[in-house]
């Protein structure tokens, strides 16, 4: 069977995961990308758990204005070095749960979790972080988060 190397690639950016572990699963899954997906997902959930044992101790304060300039927001991101902290992978996921912190009033950070990806309602945010965790190999926690809105 030919595997597509453009679904190889999307996967990849998608997930994280190694090409060769990206080739073989859509071999086994007949090359549906949407199985695959869902496979490499949950695998990235079980790299995860391993890690939550891990100290978290390092990270990124990161902001985010909304253009309007009438919503905003400051997350603090942990992660185990200062080395994975400065990584593009991570720096994005700081970036687009400050975006999401800015879209409801969560109450707390496992409701923040709990709350579909607003780009990708088939998501949590959840799932974000344990992407990032398998890409990275580190633990990854949201430790806090603020809201700030105009007229509050």
């Amino acid at each position: 069977m030919s595997i597509n190397m453009e679904k190889i690639k999307k996967l990849r950016d998608e997930t994280g995961a190694g090409i060769l572990e990206i080739k073989s699963l859509l071999e086994e899954v007949g090359d549906d990308f949407d199985k695959a997906k869902e496979e490499l997902l949950k695998k990235a959930a079980s790299k995860a758990a391993k890690k939550s044992d891990r100290v978290a101790e390092d990270g990124l304060v990161f902001s985010y204005i909304h253009n309007s300039g009438k919503v905003g927001s400051l997350v603090l991101l942990s992660c185990e070095t200062d080395f994975v902290a400065k990584t593009e992978d991570f720096q994005n996921l700081c970036k687009e749960v400050a975006m999401q912190v800015c879209t409801e009033d969560y109450e707390d950070v496992e409701g923040l979790l709990e709350s579909e990806y607003i780009r990708d309602p088939s998501k949590k945010i959840l799932d974000l972080v344990n992407e990032a965790t398998a890409k990275v190999g580190e633990k990854i926690e949201i430790r806090k988060f603020t809201k700030f809105a105009v007229g509050e």
